[in-house]
């Protein structure tokens, strides 16, 4: 039995017609939705971080929230189009919720945690820290993630649940930080001239905070030196570039006024033989 084209096209030509209509038409909604939703997170990022009064972490948390909702406002928009009522989809999305939570307990808990950060704000944009492990500066806090950058400028994305369930260590918290420094010098050199030295270059450094006033002492006697430990408060903006540059100046200073930095030695004493 031959199927005649034109009742198939009859019966079924409207429907498939209105089925590609549809489809066209959610292609073009979520294409242009998603571009939308990132476009206002951009809008939103560089609003915030003109606002004196709004943190650049708000505002980079606040920019993820408006992309989520906004890519969840798309996403139900096109189920619309196919004819799935909004309660039946929020049902479903219960539902699966329930069934993807449980898979997905780690994604739904970076979530959590990354309220949690907005909350307590225990690091912000900027900051040097040491989450889970790895440090770097923060770049970016989102609803799932902190990307911080070494160093070395690796890229590096910390899982919110993984930064705040662990010791968070944010070298950039407070303004003010203390340099500690060890100089060891040779049982043979004069300690107070060494001191004297060391003091000198300290209070000659205009970084070098004089309340609390710095601390030079001699703190151990080890294996080959006579160690003088050195605490100066600091900016904590300071700390790296005045720590480098006291190393160096107490270096050239021992070298110009004879104080020897020794090498770890060893004394072997070697007892006569009875004969």
């Amino acid at each position: 039995m031959e199927i005649d084209p034109q009742i198939l096209w009859e019966q079924y030509g409207p429907m498939v017609f209105e089925g590609a209509v549809n489809v066209i038409i959610a292609l073009v909604m979520l294409i242009i939705g998603l571009r939308v939703a990132g476009w206002l997170a951009d809008v939103v990022r560089r609003q915030t971080t003109k606002r004196e009064n709004v943190d650049d972490t708000l505002g980079s948390f606040f920019a993820s929230l408006v992309r989520w909702g906004m890519t969840a406002a798309v996403l139900i928009a096109v189920f619309g189009i196919f004819g799935i009522p909004v309660a039946s989809f929020a049902a479903v999305l219960g539902a699966l919720t329930l069934a993807i939570g449980l898979s997905m307990q780690g994604a739904l808990g970076n979530i959590a945690s990354g309220v949690m950060i907005m909350l307590f704000r225990p690091y912000k944009l900027g900051d040097y820290v040491d989450l889970a492990g790895v440090a770097g500066t923060v770049k970016d806090i989102n609803l799932f993630q902190t990307v911080l950058a070494t160093v070395d400028n690796v890229k590096i994305m910390v899982p919110n649940g993984e930064a705040i369930s662990g010791v968070i260590t944010n070298y950039s918290g407070y303004d003010i930080r203390r340099c500690d420094i060890v100089f060891g010098i040779d049982y043979d050199d004069d300690m107070d001239k060494a001191i004297a030295i060391i003091t000198r270059i300290i209070t000659a450094d205009e970084r070098a905070h004089k309340d609390p006033e710095p601390f030079v002492k001699v703190t151990n006697l080890g294996d080959s030196s006579v160690d003088i430990s050195t605490r100066t408060w600091c900016a904590a903006s300071d700390y790296w570039a005045m720590k480098f540059d006291l190393i160096k100046q107490v270096k050239e200073a021992f070298d110009a006024e004879g104080v020897s930095i020794p090498y770890p030695h060893t004394t072997v004493v070697k007892k006569p033989t009875a004969a």
